[in-house]
């Protein structure tokens, strides 16, 4: 009998509490997992949604963001996780830096 793990692609669980965006922000997050999904909201120009799993104080926490600087980010550089970022909040937008 098969495993759902042998054939399954996506096991990528992000679990932890979910936190808003801007209760992490100018803190040092240590990104440990992320996923990039379809949108279903038209807040943002590229329809995506990203879910970001953090620990913040040595809890996994869970923050959901439409910023299309941070998703473009996090497509660019998923393959560096994990690591160490600060969430900045510049005039109207969000950026890792």
């Amino acid at each position: 009998m098969k495993k759902f793990s042998d054939f399954a692609d996506d096991i990528n669980i992000l679990d932890g509490d979910k936190i808003r965006i801007d209760d992490v922000l100018n803190q040092e997050i240590e990104v440990i997992g992320c996923r990039v999904k379809g949108s279903k909201f038209d807040k943002n120009a590229s329809g995506k949604c990203l879910t970001l799993q953090i620990k913040v104080n040595d809890q996994k926490r869970v923050v959901f963001t439409g910023s299309d600087v941070i998703i473009d980010q996090m497509e660019k550089y998923q393959k560096e996780i994990p690591f160490f970022s600060t969430i900045k909040k510049i005039n109207r937008y969000y950026t890792l830096a």
